[in-house]
């Protein structure tokens, strides 16, 4: 039984069909690209997934239950975490108080609110995070004066602070120097000894390395599904992203 799965999964614009009959299905555990054109639908897909946008058709099911209908907030609780194209961050707080935001919630997700919230353990959830991204010594500053790649990697933390079931990372390595994104690399793949990682990115090195499949979309539609050496070798893909 997968993990997660979309079936007939559909949001249209208007007269656009920005997502047009998706059948995915993911496994627990599994790191999962999502490629394709700009305008292909992937950010999209993944909103529906989230559930920041309603869908026009089509269901999904999450660990088990039908979540086709639940908010956003709802989703969360259940350990669907999404980190932003554009960074979702408090510029004016420090990064040790946007990640503690995180952590508190994670903490009142699995225990009673009667019980209260210990603060050491809220600050040894924050400072793992931050660790866990690089960015342990600078938990002080503020996160607006962090260059946008440390911004993206705050945000990861934030996201890491949540206990994520499903981490959803959408364009994670931009602004990242290739020494960073090969840290960025490393840390996604312990990442998905926890959680399952399903990832949009335009870097075709990033994506050859760390997913176990890839998911091909173009004009709203899934192109193409396969390894990476499949996808590599797919003459369509080829034809409409890889510049073949």
């Amino acid at each position: 039984m997968s993990f997660l799965t979309t079936q007939a999964l559909a949001r249209s614009f208007g007269g656009l069909k920005a997502v047009a009959g998706v059948d995915l299905a993911l496994a627990q555990g599994e790191i999962r690209a999502i490629i394709g054109p700009n305008g292909a639908g992937k950010t999209t897909l993944v909103s529906l997934i989230s559930g920041r946008i309603p869908p026009s058709a089509g269901r999904i099911t999450f660990d088990g239950a039908d979540i086709t209908e639940l908010k956003p907030w709802d989703r969360v609780l259940r350990g669907i975490v999404y980190t932003f194209q554009i960074t979702s961050i408090f510029k004016n707080l420090t990064l040790t108080d946007n990640v503690a935001l995180a952590a508190q919630r994670a903490l009142t997700r699995s225990r009673p609110l009667w019980r209260g919230l210990d603060s050491s353990e809220i600050a040894t959830a924050t400072q793992s995070a931050l660790d866990r991204v690089g960015l342990g010594a600078r938990a002080d500053e503020l996160a607006g004066e962090l260059a946008y790649g440390h911004q993206r990697l705050l945000e990861v933390a934030m996201g890491l602070a949540l206990k994520p079931k499903l981490l959803i990372l959408d364009e994670p390595t931009q602004g990242l120097s290739e020494q960073e994104i090969a840290d960025f690399c490393r840390l996604v793949k312990s990442i998905a000894q926890e959680a399952t990682i399903l990832l949009i990115e335009h870097n075709m090195d990033v994506v050859m390395e760390m997913a176990d499949r890839i998911t091909v979309m173009n004009n709203g539609a899934m192109l193409a599904e396969g390894t990476p050496d499949e996808i590599m070798n797919h003459a369509e893909v080829q034809r409409a992203y890889l510049g073949a």
